[in-house]
C-alpha cells in the first residue's frame, strides 16, 4: 500500500486506538501501529508527532471550533448563546462515525495515569480558547472563566451522553441540554436553604 495514501491518518488513528485498547498505550509501538495501518513509521510521524498525539491531536481543532463558534454568535448574543453557538460549531467533529473512536479514547485515557494528566492539560488549552473568545466580545474575565469551566464540564457530561446515544443523535443537542442542566442546577446553590424537618 502506497505511503502516499490519502486516508493515512485515518487508518493510523484507528490502528493505534484498537492496539492501545487491546495491549495498554504503554506496551503499543508507533511501529506496531504503522504495520496495522499497512504503512511505516515515517508516515506515522508525518501525521504524528508521537503516539500520545493520535489521543490529544484533535484538542487544537476543538479549541479553535469552540472560540469560532462563540466569535460567530451574533452581538447582542447572551453568554449562554454564546455557548450554544460553541457547541453548535463542534458538529462537523462530533460525528457518528468519530464516536467509536471517542469511547475507545476515554477507555484508554481512564487506564493511564499519565494520560489522565495530559487530558487536564488539554482541557486548560479548551477552556482558555473560550475565555480569550468571550473576552474578545467584552465580557469580563471572572464571568468568562466560569462560563469556560461551565462549558467544559457540560461538553464533558454531554460527550458522556454522546457516547451512550443512538448513531443519529447529532451532538449539539446534547450539549446544549447539558448546558441548561448544568445552570439550573446552580441556580440551586444560591436558592433558600431548606428548613431542616
Amino acid at each position: 500500500m502506497s505511503r502516499w495514501a490519502p486516508d493515512a491518518r485515518e487508518r493510523l488513528e484507528s490502528a493505534a486506538l484498537d492496539l492501545f485498547v487491546e495491549n495498554g498505550f504503554d506496551e503499543t509501538t508507533v511501529a506496531q501501529i504503522a504495520d496495522r495501518a499497512g504503512l511505516n513509521r515515517a508516515t506515522f510521524f508525518r501525521h504524528f508527532a508521537d503516539k500520545r498525539e493520535v489521543l490529544f491531536g484533535g484538542e487544537d481543532v476543538l479549541a479553535r471550533l469552540f472560540a469560532d463558534g462563540i466569535r460567530a454568535a451574533a452581538a447582542d448574543a447572551t453568554l449562554t448563546q454564546c455557548l450554544w453557538a460553541a457547541f453548535a460549531a463542534t458538529d462537523p467533529v462530533m460525528t457518528p462515525q468519530r464516536r467509536a473512536k471517542a469511547v475507545q479514547r476515554r477507555r484508554v485515557i481512564a487506564a493511564n495515569s499519565d494520560l489522565q494528566e495530559r487530558g487536564l492539560l488539554k482541557h486548560a488549552r479548551i477552556a482558555a480558547s473560550i475565555i480569550t473568545a468571550l473576552r474578545e466580545r467584552g465580557t469580563d474575565e471572572l464571568t468568562a472563566r466560569l462560563s469556560a469551566e461551565v462549558a467544559m464540564l457540560a461538553f464533558a457530561v454531554s460527550a458522556e451522553r454522546w457516547m451512550k446515544a443512538d448513531d443519529d443523535e447529532p451532538f449539539p443537542p446534547l450539549a446544549q441540554a447539558a448546558l441548561s442542566d448544568l445552570q439550573m442546577r446552580a441556580a440551586e446553590l444560591t436558592a433558600e436553604p431548606h428548613p431542616s424537618g
